[in-house]
């Protein structure tokens, strides 16, 4: 943006990313974006860290023309001898006031631009930082602005903040990298047609994500009345993305006309893939497999959108189990970055190579993971919602803990999050968690109580919160004599009394358990590296982004505080907090979590 004019090719991408890796723009970035495509549109950029094409950037004047890439040196060598002599404008971006509007109009936009970075990125001072480096410009000129940018530039190059994000980008493109899959000349085939069964939530979801990348989906359903209402939710949800910008009217229309109900396999025989996306009942997947095995033909992918039960169990009367795998996608899954593949012993290295393909296609972040009860991202968090029934049972108060997590970055506790998505499915995943896992699961009583008293979350507006059309949801106090029942059913509570404990002791009893369970799965080989880990929590339960993901923030901590309070809370309350073996010896021997494994017998169980 110093040079005197802008030459890009057709669909060139420009962008200023900085934010995103907890920085904010060097070299003038701050100063000369403004002037050059106006205040608004430049912080609009700069906060978002979004990259516009070469095309916008011409109607913008960022881009003075575009050029073919065969011509591109050849039109820019022209442009300067223009430039050089005077045929063309000889323009120094820096001085250049024309674009930023009176001194109001641009401390209006300001303002309005520190609220919505307040409501935007609400745990992050470093979106009003870079407002004040651009005001420092508008207020005392290009040449103070770049001044403050180079000091505010030095301050943040060296917080946590830019490290986590630092770590959380190479961690993202780290996870395309998958030994004896990625590494061994495979190519990947084309998916022209899926087939998804059920129209639940989370099957019109990926339906949804699948038909707006162009791909052919095939919805099955039980009945017509079943059928209907799914077609009806992936037309809302298409809908919805021409709503928010995401989707123009034509593409609308023609992902629509690319997906089709059926009630049966019938037209099945052509597909590329089938995803399943039944609910949580293991005899009903195995009916479902063992008739799409005959259904489709033998290239088929078959996979299965199980969130927590084994694969082995699912495929288990299927011959061969090569082409079996696992698409776990997260709600809503056409909004969800986070693609989870999991992979058994038998799934083929061209199976996994195809869905990696396809997750990128449909633009999401696919992970490799071995399998297991929970896979990877929901085996790793299973203890964080038992670790707040935990403290709410020895008598911490439950919206205390809400805030506590609310404040560490989180979007939102882990109460609300079990009114959203609704006890229901709680319940079935703590119970596969305590068949798998019983030395280590705590069952509280309290979700059945409350649904014993007529709550069912935010389904039907009563849960922890009330929830009303048009308004936030509000803590309801009405739920302090059902949590009462629940003490008096666990008896926790050392000598009947509340525990006293600080608000860092809250954070750290309900997401300590969480970095254990990540021990687990990194000791048992379920992930490639402990940085998809990281990825998966950040991208999978909006763990903070800044913070890097669950082992960067652990090890940050340090393996040792976290072994340490473990102990003592394993001591006082029991073995849901009994440290792992993995993370007492990389605790004794000052070795980082994330710091790479030697193979064990039971990391080749797992990939």
């Amino acid at each position: 943006m110093s040079c005197h004019a802008r030459i890009a090719t057709p669909k060139a991408q420009l962008a200023l990313p900085e934010l995103s890796l907890g920085l904010i723009p060097g070299l003038g970035g701050t100063q000369r974006l403004p002037r050059i495509v106006g205040l608004s549109k430049a912080i609009e950029m700069l906060m978002s860290s979004k990259p516009i094409l070469s095309e916008g950037g011409k109607k913008l004047c960022l881009i003075d023309a575009i050029a073919p890439s065969q011509e591109l040196l050849k039109i820019s060598r022209k442009w300067a001898l223009d430039i050089a002599e005077r045929r063309k404008p000889w323009v120094k971006s820096l001085q250049r006031t024309d674009k930023i509007g009176s001194l109001s109009e641009a401390q209006e936009v300001l303002r309005f631009a520190r609220h919505q970075a307040k409501r935007t990125a609400p745990n992050s001072s470093l979106h009003q930082a870079c407002l004040d480096v651009i005001e420092e410009g508008i207020l005392h000129g290009g040449y103070k602005g770049l001044l403050k940018e180079d000091k505010v530039f030095r301050e943040t190059v060296l917080s946590d903040n830019s490290k986590g994000l630092v770590h959380l980008f190479f961690a993202q493109r780290a996870t395309s990298k998958v030994p004896k899959v990625t590494d061994v000349g495979l190519k990947p085939r084309q998916i022209k047609k899926v087939g998804v069964i059920g129209g639940g939530l989370m099957g019109c979801g990926i339906a949804t994500a699948l038909i707006v990348s162009n791909i052919c989906v095939l919805l099955k359903e039980l009945n017509s009345d079943y059928l209907l209402k799914g077609i009806e939710r992936i037309q809302a949800n298409v809908r919805g993305l021409v709503t928010r910008g995401k989707l123009t009217k034509d593409k609308a229309d023609k992902a629509l006309s690319i997906l089709k109900g059926v009630l049966d396999y019938s037209e099945f025989k052509d597909v590329d893939m089938v995803i399943e996306a039944v609910i949580e009942n293991v005899g009903l997947k195995q009916k479902i497999f063992s008739e799409i095995e005959k259904a489709c033909p033998p290239h088929c992918i078959l996979a299965t959108n199980t969130s927590t039960i084994d694969l082995n169990l699912i495929a288990d009367k299927l011959n061969p189990q090569d082409r079996v795998i696992g698409a776990h996608f997260f709600s809503p899954a056409h909004v969800m970055p986070l693609l989870e593949i999991v992979r058994t012993q038998k799934t083929s290295p061209q199976v996994i190579l195809d869905l990696m393909t396809i997750g990128k296609v449909i633009n999401k972040v696919p992970v490799v993971v071995g399998n297991c009860t929970g896979f990877a991202v929901n085996r790793t968090f299973f203890p964080y919602t038992q670790g707040a029934h935990l403290l709410v049972n020895l008598g911490v108060d439950l919206f205390r803990i809400e805030g506590v997590i609310s404040n560490f970055g989180l979007p939102m506790g882990p109460f609300q999050l079990q009114d959203v998505s609704g006890y229901g499915v709680f319940l079935a995943v703590w119970k596969e968690f305590a068949k798998a896992f019983p030395d280590r699961v705590f069952m509280s009583p309290l979700i059945e109580l409350l649904m014993k008293n007529g709550r069912n979350g935010k389904i039907n507006g009563k849960g922890y919160y009330i929830y009303e059309k048009g308004s936030k949801p509000k803590p309801d106090p009405s739920i302090l004599p059902i949590i009462e029942e629940s003490r008096q059913q666990t008896k926790l509570m050392p000598a009947g009394k509340l525990i006293t404990i600080t608000d860092k002791e809250i954070l750290e009893m309900v997401l300590f358990p969480v970095v254990n369970e990540a021990c687990r799965v990194l000791d048992e080989g379920v992930v490639v590296r402990a940085s998809d880990l990281d990825t998966t929590s950040v991208l999978g339960m909006s763990f903070p982004s800044h913070r890097g993901g669950i082992v960067f923030w652990a090890d940050t901590v340090g393996a040792n505080h976290v072994y340490k309070s473990l102990k003592k809370w394993s001591e006082a309350y029991g073995s849901f907090y009994k440290p792992s073996k993995y993370l007492e010896e990389r605790a004794i021997k000052g070795i980082p979590l994330s710091a790479a494994a030697t193979s064990s017998p039971s990391s080749k169980s797992r990939l």
